[in-house]
């Protein structure tokens, strides 16, 4: 097995903190636990955001496991979120939200995908560099 970078750890450690947070909001979805918010205002109760959830959370827990076992999965499921990630920035900016709501998503989405696709990370995963 190769020497996993260190990069890599700490992109395992966010998917793992992002399926806590799906979790937490499948909680919310459900009612379990409350949802704070500044203005008042609050979720309503929802089966199905609490399923969507719920799925991104085993989603998120399974990108954690490849990542830590250094699958090529991984590797692709890390480029697909964060694209998928960056595209809804962009929608949402394009639609009610101002750059700077959305400007934490695209800046962090956009340095995972660039870090995934450097050549030391790629060698990690037995992915081939490309030119």
């Amino acid at each position: 097995m190769n020497k996993r970078p260190i990069g890599i750890t700490v992109l395992a450690i966010f998917a793992l903190l992002s399926a806590l947070a799906a979790g937490w909001h499948t909680l919310q979805m459900l009612h379990i636990v409350p949802v704070f918010a500044d203005d008042g205002s609050f979720f309503t109760f929802s089966f199905w955001g609490a399923i969507l959830w719920g799925i991104m959370f085993l989603i998120y827990l399974w990108v954690f496991r490849m990542l830590w076992n250094l699958d090529p999965q991984g590797w692709l499921y890390v480029v697909v979120l964060s694209v998928l990630n960056l595209i809804l920035a962009l929608v949402s900016w394009m639609g009610e939200l101002s750059l700077l709501d959305v400007l934490p998503a695209i800046l962090f989405n956009g340095l995972v995908l660039i870090y995934a696709n450097l050549p030391n990370v790629k060698a990690a995963f037995n992915l081939p560099a490309t030119r």
